[in-house]
């Protein structure tokens, strides 16, 4: 045991999307050190080396997070398994390069589902386990863009912008019961986000294609370029879940800490600009009642 009174060693930790990118990294991050997983993926055959080298201690699972059903019975395996969940890791998601205004409907709906709705189904299985055992660290994946909006990134944003606002809240629903909450903000990284996970509308509109066929081929561009290493990703997360104190938001790249202190420096500006406006709106103060 360390300082932290409700540290379980070894812990067993539940990560979405272990196939590849950050979940894999963090996968085989844990398992070195000792603790235990449930790896999910939608392909677990995918994870089959994994696997086969931690066999006491690591158990494939199939996940689809837009599924209930695949939800539960993630949680219901890790209990059956390991006895307990002490870290759940929401990873799993993809990219989408396009204006709000090219995207569908059906587009916006099943982004959401996997991207954001996904995550809350999860936290939300775990919960209960979490309460009971009076501890628990949940970590979200969210993204330089959870706090940054870019231009031809609209849902992506709007995902991880809700994501940021739900886990916030979470951290005070659950603190009182010893659990708690982690959001992790990379920057550029050397993942697949920028391959295989990106994905564009089925729509493309001419007017926006100074935003989003620039950002899309900036994207391209960047691809196996990216500055951040996912292993050393992978150890601030632990780290973090180490600490007995964690931050409720971890930054992590040069890009990352660059792009929030611009945006904190802009919101702090427009706040102070339009301070007067700001105050203007209350009711004026009440008259005080003659003695």
């Amino acid at each position: 045991m360390n300082s932290d009174k409700n540290r379980v060693v070894p812990r067993v930790w539940l990560i979405t999307g272990c196939s590849t990118g950050f979940g894999r990294a963090l996968a085989e991050a844990v398992l070195q050190q000792g603790d235990s997983l449930i790896a999910t993926a939608r392909k677990p055959e995918q994870l089959g080396a994994l696997i086969d080298q931690y066999p006491e201690t690591a158990k494939a699972v199939r996940l689809d997070v837009t599924l209930s059903q695949d939800i539960q019975t993630a949680v219901d395996t890790a209990i059956a398994t390991f006895g307990r969940i002490d870290v759940l890791v929401n990873n799993a998601g993809h990219g989408l390069i396009a204006a709000l205004e090219e995207v569908s409907d059906g587009e916006m709906h099943q982004f959401f589902e996997t991207n954001f709705f996904g995550a809350l189904r999860l936290m939300r299985a775990v919960l209960p386990v979490m309460r009971q055992q009076g501890s628990g660290h949940i970590v979200n994946l969210s993204s330089t863009a959870g706090l940054v909006g870019f231009g031809g990134s609209s849902l992506y944003c709007g995902a991880k912008f809700a994501l940021e606002g739900a886990s916030e809240a979470l951290d005070k629903e659950v603190k009182p019961f010893g659990i708690k909450v982690t959001l992790i903000e990379p920057g550029a990284f050397r993942t697949d986000f920028n391959g295989r996970s990106l994905a564009t509308a089925k729509q493309s509109i001419d007017a926006y294609a100074g935003v989003s066929s620039a950002s899309l081929q900036w994207f391209k561009e960047m691809n196996g370029q990216q500055p951040g290493d996912p292993a050393k990703a992978a150890q601030a997360i632990i780290q973090a879940v180490d600490s007995p104190h964690p931050p409720m938001r971890l930054a992590l790249g040069t890009d990352a800490m660059s792009l929030i202190q611009e945006k904190l420096a802009w919101v702090k500006t427009d706040l102070e600009a339009w301070q007067q406006v700001t105050v203007s709106t209350d009711y004026p103060e009440p008259a005080k009642s003659a003695k």
